[in-house]
């Protein structure tokens, strides 16, 4: 019997990037209505005195490309450049409670916020405000607080090195460090984990390392969606004949192959590069067994040698100089039985010997990595043990090695490095001490799901956003969002609406502020910011457009138009601050040494390297590079229950982070809808499912709350993934999240790991709630 025709679900034949991609684009820049207005910024994207992306952090190679950016960077410029406006004259005509049933798509859509805004209860309306009033008021509700830490400061990290570093500053002066930020929903395993291995938190390669590596292994992120820029690299590492292995519980397309749209020959030909040679589909969860499996296989292939006369397959040298914790990670490695890494990977010993043996032939391996491997309860001993796996032969501290955590946001990592974490440390208070002239506490502050639960059970009263989405981003919108509807005090400083706005305190405003693409005018004239990629470089970012509105002001404007209003007495001279960026990056440099001679560096083409120790075999605080036991193999065992699966959750093709371009995911065959969850063939027959059956999805955390967590009404899609796992899209899957789900190392949530009983449905349509 043939199988049935699904709407919206078709199988997409082609590679990614190509004519798909060039189309896709030409449908954003058309479809936001300011064609002139995006393609002027589009010209200037990732280009010597341009704006830097606001999408992905991958790195730009030397801002020098004529056309270095990719169809989800176009999307995402020309969803800033959009000649949309959300104007006062919108939010008068519509009622919160009536935005409140709009798709996330279709707030964001209505364009940029033009005004300052303040909600109006009475008419359940957003309302013009002025500045001065707007700042008044927070600094009023702010200094109302009986303690400061009953006030939350998120940072998205599409923020500057400029707007964080004041941002953190305010926030300390004001007396917290409750600093909740997208990090600790993504990346904050790789903070935790690497640190502890390598004695840093970032990632230790270059771009140019990827010119000399010999192999590379891709676990757990989807480059074609997520950072498509990224896939010019592989496309040059596989052309050079090095093998790339691909390890993900779905087969991504850009991982299979890529057709360049700035190759002529490709575009004109149909052509695509193969990309992964080796396409290891490991199941959800089953990270951990791999690993150790394939360094199981070293250490034995290791021994063996060496009992044969030979020089062994680890590096005896590297490990004896520069390492420590080998025996306890030989002595965990051999009570771990292949039975039990074949059936927690879902990989066959064939296939994790062959994985072995090819990273053994190998000089100098790269090993890169996405949220599949972090977003698990077990995220930190994720990242370790890819640590471990890089140490055992000395790929880490040489050219061509290493290791590369892939982020997302554009800036995410360099708000980190100039101060926003909850995590303080002596030297900060020091440095800050000396420049500006005040201290702060040294305790840790909250982190965002720590956050979520203070507001909930009423310990924190209010809640200042730089950017972001935070309710929606968050697990848990059960627990989440009727707690963030008891603050008293919501600040979203941001440039387009979105569900977050909605959420609404007892005082709620909205500040517009300058998107990167828009020319940022000060008292001392044209100025740029600073952000840091994935790869530690810092470089500048200068917009070139008019600003969307006249009203709007800089982030570094309205974070120092707050401290003001908050801080009557305070030490730090903001308006002289904000006149000229260059003061703030001199002030960044001053708590900070290693952004000395910050604004000659930054004016390099191309900016400057931060300076990244493992990257030198410089363990720093660690003395050694640590090899790190992770006891076990993997998730819980009791989700591997036969009626159970692991589910994790995905972006679509037309997504950003939570926000929604579109509703197609053109690579995996999806159009026009999100309402689909994707199962094994075999998965689908055990349940007496078909393909396009109605299901409803029910979330067995083991340790729960006890709170009965599910979606109902989606469809199923038959879809190439391992026997046991599922997938479905974010935030759509967070529901069944909950909030006390996550990594107790990090406070990452498990997004990407959540057993669940999935049952045929007799709903009409996918919902929710």
């Amino acid at each position: 019997m043939a199988e049935r025709k699904v709407p919206g679900i078709d199988e997409y034949d082609g590679a990614a990037g190509g004519w798909g991609a060039l189309a896709a684009v030409a449908r954003a820049v058309k479809g936001q209505m300011a064609v002139g207005r995006e393609t002027a910024a589009l010209r200037r994207v990732n280009q010597p005195a341009g704006f830097d992306c606001p999408g992905c952090a991958w790195p730009d190679p030397r801002h020098t490309s004529s056309f270095e950016f990719c169809e989800n960077g176009a999307k995402a410029v020309s969803w800033e450049a959009t000649g949309k406006r959300a104007t006062p004259e919108f939010f008068s005509d519509h009622t919160v409670s009536e935005l409140w049933e709009w798709s996330d798509h279709a707030l964001e859509d209505e364009g940029r916020l033009t005004h300052p805004m303040a909600y109006d209860a009475v008419s359940d309306r957003y309302v013009p405000i002025s500045w001065e009033d707007a700042f008044a008021r927070i600094g009023e509700a702010l200094r109302a607080l009986p303690d400061p830490d009953m006030a939350e400061f998120y940072t998205s990290g599409r923020t500057s090195n400029e707007a964080a570093f004041l941002y953190q500053l305010m926030v300390r002066e004001y007396g917290t460090n409750n600093f909740p930020d997208c990090s600790n929903m993504c990346h904050e395993a790789t903070s935790v984990g690497l640190p502890e291995s390598i004695g840093v938190g970032k990632g230790t390669v270059t771009l140019e390392d990827f010119e000399h590596c010999d192999a590379l292994f891709s676990f757990g992120h989807n480059p074609g969606t997520n950072h498509p820029r990224m896939l010019g690299t592989l496309r040059e590492v596989s052309r050079r004949g090095v093998p790339i292995v691909a390890v993900n519980p779905l087969r991504e397309r850009g991982l299979e192959r890529f057709t360049s749209p700035q190759d002529p020959a490709e575009m004109l030909t149909n052509r695509a590069t193969p990309i992964a040679q080796t396409y290891y589909q490991v199941r959800i969860g089953g990270d951990i067994a791999l690993l150790k499996g394939m360094m199981k296989w070293l250490v034995d292939a290791d021994a063996d040698d060496l009992a044969a006369g030979g020089t062994g397959v680890l590096d005896h040298a590297f490990i004896a100089e520069h390492t420590q914790g080998l025996e306890a990670l030989r002595e965990d490695l051999a009570h771990t039985s292949w039975d039990d890494i074949v059936e927690q990977s879902g990989l066959s010993r064939d296939d994790i010997t062959a994985a072995a043996q090819l990273y053994a032939h190998a000089e100098r391996v790269i090993i890169c990595y996405g949220m599949g491997m972090t977003q698990h309860r077990r995220g930190t001993q994720n990242v370790q043990q890819m640590a471990n796996l890089l140490l055992l032969r000395g790929n880490i501290g040489r050219k061509g090695a290493g290791i590369a955590p892939i982020r997302g946001h554009s800036n995410v990592q360099g708000d980190r490095t100039v101060g926003i974490t909850e995590k303080p440390t002596q030297a900060l208070v020091d440095a800050i001490k000396r420049r500006f002239g005040f201290a702060f506490p040294l305790t840790h502050g909250h982190d965002a799901v720590e956050a979520v639960r203070a507001i909930r059970d009423g310990r924190s009263r209010a809640l200042v956003c730089m950017g972001g989405n935070l309710a929606v981003a968050m697990p848990d919108p059960d627990t989440t969002l009727p707690a963030m509807r008891n603050l008293d005090l919501g600040v979203h400083i941001a440039t387009k609406l979105n569900r977050s706005h909605l959420i609404t305190a007892k005082q709620m405003f909205l500040l517009p502020c300058l998107g990167r693409t828009e020319r940022d005018v000060q008292a001392g004239g044209l100025q740029s910011v600073t952000v840091e990629d994935s790869m530690s470089m810092v470089h500048a970012s200068q917009g070139g457009l008019a600003p969307a509105s006249e009203h709007l002001l800089s982030e570094p404007a309205i974070v120092a138009g707050m401290a003001r209003a908050t801080l009557p007495q305070t030490k730090v001279d903001w308006n002289w601050l904000v006149e000229d960026y260059d003061r703030i990056r001199d002030a960044i440099e001053a708590v900070f040494p290693m952004f000395g001679d910050y604004n000659a560096r930054v004016r390099r083409p191309g900016g400057f390297r931060l300076y990244i120790g493992a990257s030198e075999r410089d363990w720093g605080a660690v003395g050694k590079a640590r090899f790190l036991v992770a006891p076990g193999l993997g998730e819980d065992p009791s989700t591997r229950a036969h009626d159970l699966l692991t589910l994790t959750t995905v972006r679509s093709h037309d997504q950003y982070n939570t926000t929604i371009y579109g509703f197609d995911d053109r690579y995996r065959g999806v159009s026009g809808r999100r309402d689909v969850v994707f199962m094994n063939a075999e998965d689908l027959e055990a349940r007496g499912l078909q393909h396009g059956d109605r299901i409803d999805i029910v979330s067995h955390v083991p340790g729960g709350d006890g709170t009965a967590r599910h979606v109902h009404g989606f469809t199923a899609v038959k879809y190439d993934l391992p026997r046991g796992s599922a997938a479905m899209y974010y935030p759509e899957g967070n529901r069944l999240v909950p909030l006390d789900s996550h990594d107790p190392r990090s406070g990452t949530p498990a997004y990407k790991s959540i057993p669940v009983r999935i049952t045929k449905s007799h709903d009409a349509g996918g919902h929710v709630d």
